[in-house]
């Protein structure tokens, strides 16, 4: 499709229409690099729980976008100069914060790669876009790293209240059916402003933030750290790390090139070139789908009981606590796992596992949000606060799991 194509406009179920402000963006998500992104779930695999989650990173992207243009308009009405190469940056960045993400979100992070995370990745990419389009991402790429001079700009992008978080919040929330997650977006936004180049929101808009942070802290409870969620997503990870396992000892398994590029590889930031990048390109959530299909069959009863647990949505059993778990007991258990089904300890050990997830709703050490008073001074949000108390909420929670088979097992 040319730049010259009719369609301007994207209908979205949370905002209407998106315009694609120009066409170099129009360009940009044309490109298979952004266009993969229809296939990157947003949620991984929250959708076992939630079975409306199946929006996908391309949804938030543009979401995002667009919130970006109505943060510049709404900026400039209260007389912060932001000119259109940097309107257009902002756009871009926002647009592909997002691009490096791999299948199932966050899973490829700590199974297939090795500790290369996904803003490295998405660097990586609009670098390479950059290249592509004749240095137009030059000033973009500067915004995202937060290397340009002015720098509410990089708070828009990556920030305690920027476009991002305003946007999945409510998608996420909007997808799932969890109305407590609901952020008014257009309201925090028309109370943004700038002061000695840090973003800042109007005293007035007090009440929108505390409800922005307490929703936040909500979701991330009941569901971006469901426990059923964690299961799946903690089983996926230990698909991959098995798959990768059984492939480094010479046993061939189904799958996609792509995939079986990474099974094959050990990728690390080191090696992370052009061609890693290409192929990295090429993979998505179907790739992971089409291997459980095929794995779900496989003779190793690691790779094919996990397989089958996520397709039928038959998941390991999970237990929560403020403490950690006793290691004898987890031993015990994986012992007699073992034992049942003649299984190494390493082969139970993708069966019962402990972790631990926590929750920080807001942090004041760092990039803090700022009321700007009508007597001209800045006021942490978590001080100003008189309805709740959100320094609470500024404390980490820490919580321990342990994931171990139902009793058939």
């Amino acid at each position: 499709m040319n730049s010259n194509s009719k369609l301007k406009l994207i209908n979205d179920p949370i905002y209407g229409f998106i315009t694609i402000p120009n066409p170099l963006i129009f360009k940009l998500i044309e490109h298979p690099y952004f266009q993969r992104l229809r296939r990157i779930s947003q949620m991984g695999m929250s959708y076992l729980v939630y079975p409306g989650a199946h929006h996908t990173r391309f949804h938030h992207a543009l979401g995002a976008m667009s919130l970006m243009q109505k943060a510049v308009h709404v900026l400039r009405l209260k007389n912060v100069e932001i000119s259109q190469e940097e309107e257009e940056a902002l756009c871009i960045a926002i647009l592909l914060h997002d691009v490096g993400h791999g299948p199932f979100s966050h899973a490829m992070e700590h199974s297939i790669v090795e500790s290369v995370s996904h803003e490295y990745i998405s660097l990586l990419f609009m670098e390479e876009l950059n290249r592509q389009f004749d240095n137009k991402l030059t000033l973009a790429i500067a915004i995202f790293k937060n290397e340009y001079e002015r720098k509410f700009l990089h708070q828009l992008i990556s920030g305690q209240l920027d476009m991002d978080r305003l946007d999945y919040l409510r998608r996420d929330s909007f997808y799932t059916g969890v109305q407590e997650g609901s952020v008014n977006a257009q309201r925090l936004i028309a109370m943004l402003n700038v002061y000695r180049d840090t973003l800042v929101v109007e005293e007035k808009g007090i009440y929108s933030v505390e409800k922005f942070i307490i929703a936040r802290r909500f979701m991330y409870w009941q569901v971006y750290l469901h426990k059923t969620g964690i299961v799946a997503e903690q089983l996926l990870m230990n698909l991959l790390k098995r798959a990768k396992e059984l492939t480094h000892k010479g046993i061939e398994l189904p799958a996609s090139e792509a995939l079986r590029f990474f099974l094959n590889m050990t990728i690390t930031k080191d090696n992370f070139n052009k061609d890693v990048l290409d192929t990295f390109s090429k993979l998505d959530d179907y790739d992971i789908v089409s291997a459980m299909k095929a794995w779900a069959s496989h003779e190793d009863f690691v790779l094919r009981n996990i397989s089958e647990m996520l397709l039928s949505r038959d998941l390991l059993k999970i237990k929560i606590k403020k403490k950690p778990f006793a290691s004898n007991k987890i031993k015990e258990k994986r012992e007699a796992l073992s034992k049942k089904y003649q299984l190494t300890e390493a082969e139970a050990a993708y069966f019962i596992f402990e972790g631990e997830i926590e929750n920080l709703a807001y942090r004041m050490d760092k990039d803090a949000i700022y009321l700007f008073t009508k007597s001209g001074k800045l006021v942490d949000v978590a001080k100003a606060s008189d309805q709740l108390n959100l320094k609470a909420l500024s404390k980490t929670v820490v919580k321990y799991y342990l994931c171990y088979p139902k009793p058939k097992y």
